[in-house]
């Protein structure tokens, strides 16, 4: 009988802690949804694209190839800053306990895409189709329990 009652509270507990941790990744989802459609509006907006004509190559001379470089400077530097902040997490750690530096690494390299974005379209407007081809990227990050487990490596949860 003793040994049903703790099981019945550890399974009550092991409920609550997965309610608590869906609550938090949705917390993440919310945050991810809100830059992406924020930028996205923005695009809209002030990219002013009505076409596919808006989606050209722009011709790309001496000038303007600083702007080329931008989108993947955001790529990788957003990369390397999100993996060396995975690296203060802790291996043995459960998802929960990770989760704060997850959260804060996600923002680092969300925000790092979204300003690139951001100076693209508002510095160098021909460059827009790299700046959708960075909200594209974006959206892909969305952030899922099973990718929150696969970058931090936990399997034991």
């Amino acid at each position: 009988m003793v040994k049903t009652v703790v099981n019945n509270h550890t399974f009550h507990n092991l409920k609550t802690l997965k309610n608590t941790m869906k609550e938090k990744i949705k917390t993440l989802k919310i945050i991810h949804l809100a830059l992406c459609a924020g930028l996205i509006m923005a695009y809209i907006i002030i990219g002013q694209i009505t076409s596919l004509e808006a989606l050209k190559l722009p011709e790309i001379d001496n000038n303007s190839i600083v702007y080329l470089l931008i989108p993947f400077m955001a790529f990788s530097v957003s990369n390397v800053l999100f993996k060396s902040q995975l690296k203060k997490a802790h291996p043995k750690a459960s998802l929960e306990e990770n989760l704060p530096v997850y959260q804060t690494a996600c923002i680092m390299r969300w925000a790092i895409l979204e300003g690139a974005a951001f100076v693209l379209l508002i510095l160098k407007k021909e460059f827009i189709v790299f700046g959708i081809l960075l909200i594209a990227y974006l959206l892909f990050l969305h952030p899922t329990e099973e990718k929150i487990k696969k970058d931090l490596n936990i399997s034991h949860f």
